[in-house]
């Protein structure tokens, strides 16, 4: 018989965990840029990521990084707002390009103009106000039309936070306005909310997560105040566990991998969104062949 497991053999494994945050601090403040990334072709597909804040294209940019650096797609992150903080923003937009530039992302804003985000982004803006929320619904609209994206990458539609379910909001009133002009994948992401049922769990391998991390860093003046660059490997494992049985069958055996992303998986057909099956990416295949 086996002995009795007492909390203290478990000590040293989750001290193990400060320890490493602790040396997580210790690290450069912010990323080196790396050597140039391979060009995208002309006519590479596009993924088109609406990030409700800068740092959300990073922070669930696990399938955008496959799909570029994997792939060879091209990845626009269209800055929904820059924040609610008006001294910080010329900052975080600095901030949000050096990212891209390090990801391999493109950049552009979804106002149209750079240092300038959408404001008052929130699920209550379309009944309150619903000439500013008709703008940036065009707005969006236009972009969608301009890129013409096999995938959209947005917030799911109970992500905690107003900005990032007004952006959720925003995404599917743009596409109900182009109707069957565009029938792009629909990606959802989470980030302050869980979501119930998602649809594919993408396996990212340590070095794409360190890439993430890395490039999460460059977002200064945020993680300055909260290192949370840190923890996204933690977030990856979680989702590991979570993507096990709400992407798998319930009671399945965990996955043999450590790190993944979460994202709802739905297909635009012009008017509504169609759940998809629900599949897990391995790092082995590309993720060109889920798209088409």
């Amino acid at each position: 018989m086996s002995a009795a497991v007492q909390s203290t053999d478990f000590l040293p494994f989750v001290s193990a965990f400060e320890q490493l945050l602790a040396q997580g601090r210790a690290l450069p403040g912010a990323a080196s840029r790396p050597s140039a990334w391979a060009p995208v072709a002309p006519d590479a597909p596009v993924c088109l990521l609406f990030s409700p804040h800068p740092d959300d294209e990073v922070i669930t940019g696990g399938l955008p990084w496959r799909l570029r650096h994997q792939a060879g797609w091209r990845v626009v992150n269209a800055a929904v707002t820059l924040g609610s903080l008006q001294a910080r923003r010329q900052a975080r937009w600095k901030e949000l390009g050096d990212c891209c530039d390090f990801l391999g992302f493109d950049l552009v804003s979804a106002s149209g103009e750079p240092v300038h985000g959408l404001e008052r982004i929130r699920p209550q803006t379309a009944e309150r106000e619903p000439g500013h929320w008709a703008d940036a619904v065009q707005r969006v609209a236009a972009l969608l039309l301009q890129w013409r994206p096999r995938v959209v990458v947005c917030p799911h539609d109970n992500d905690g936070h107003d900005a990032h379910i007004g952006t959720h909001r925003l995404v599917l009133d743009a596409l109900r306005l182009v109707g069957p002009q565009l029938q792009p994948h629909l990606l959802l992401t989470e980030y302050w909310n869980t979501q119930p049922s998602p649809g594919l769990m993408v396996q990212l391998c340590a070095p794409d997560v360190a890439a993430l991390v890395a490039a999460l860093s460059l977002h200064v003046g945020e993680v300055a105040r909260n290192p949370y660059h840190l923890t996204l490997p933690a977030g990856c494992i979680d989702a590991v566990r979570r993507g096990a049985e709400r992407v798998g069958a319930p009671g399945s055996l965990a996955p043999g991998f450590t790190f993944a992303m979460l994202y709802g998986w739905l297909r635009w057909d012009g008017a509504v969104a169609v759940p998809q099956p629900a599949r897990l990416l391995p790092r082995e295949s590309s993720p060109d062949l889920l798209f088409r």
